[in-house]
């Protein structure tokens, strides 16, 4: 699993304390068990919001990128796959040293 980012980590942590601080306002509760039950689901919020943070960068990038080209698509597929190559000289190579292990 990749390392968070610092705006993960930022906006994760700026949920968990806002949420935290709003519904203890909001419900008004000093029960201990209230209170624990809140803080669990601030920590849920903050973790959800810092996972699907990288999910709409890379949405957004993904529609940006495409632009134009995408939308000229006869069969509307985005992604583009490459021709096969020919195999022409592969007996040449039959013998040489791969570099694959």
């Amino acid at each position: 699993m990749p390392r968070p980012t610092a705006a993960q980590l930022a906006y994760g942590s700026a949920t968990v304390v806002f949420s935290t601080v709003a519904l203890l306002l909001l419900t008004r509760t000093t029960d201990g068990i209230a209170v624990a039950a809140i803080g669990i689901a601030s920590l849920a919020l903050g973790l959800l919001v810092a996972m699907t943070l990288p999910l709409r960068r890379r949405t957004r990038q993904a529609g940006t990128a495409a632009g134009p080209a995408a939308s000229a698509a006869p069969d509307g597929l985005t992604t583009r796959v490459p021709a096969p190559r020919s195999h022409t000289g592969a007996e040449a190579r039959v013998g040489e040293h791969s570099l694959r292990r």
